[in-house]
């Protein structure tokens, strides 16, 4: 079975994997590329169930989404409740998410990429590389 999906990211059309250092970059494809390995000869039931798995991984964007808007909404409601100053919390925040949507790059980015979450094409690459190995386990 052929690799070439796996083993080769375009980062041109990747502005978080640009964005990320290359030896981070380097370590979410060598853990993608064991992934596929340890699965390569499950069966198909087994390797369907990892595929359920990665349809359900939530991908560095949304990561920063639903983090961004908890923390953003959060200051609103404190600042409005609480104390007025809390309102500084959605003022750093959302010109992170800005900066992110428009460059690809924020703050948090980093240690979240170090942490290992994935884009949704490293994700989608893992899936199609099992979904692959499916297809051709059924032609053998």
């Amino acid at each position: 079975m052929s690799h070439a999906l796996t083993t080769v990211q375009d980062d041109e059309g990747d502005r978080v994997r640009r964005s990320t250092a290359l030896d981070v970059n380097r370590q979410i494809d060598r853990q993608t590329e064991a992934n596929i390995m340890h699965y390569l000869n499950a069966t198909p039931e087994v390797i369907r169930e990892r595929v359920e798995e990665l349809e359900h991984e939530w991908d560095v964007e949304r990561m920063l989404e639903v983090n961004a808007s908890t923390l953003a909404l959060t200051g609103l409601v404190l600042g409005a409740t609480v104390n007025k100053k809390w309102l500084i919390l959605p003022g750093i925040v959302l010109p992170f998410l800005l900066q992110h949507g428009l460059r690809g790059w924020c703050p948090p980015l980093p240690v979240l990429r170090y942490l290992g979450v994935r884009t949704r094409g490293e994700i989608d690459r893992e899936k199609y590389a099992l979904l692959a190995s499916i297809k051709d386990q059924a032609s053998s």
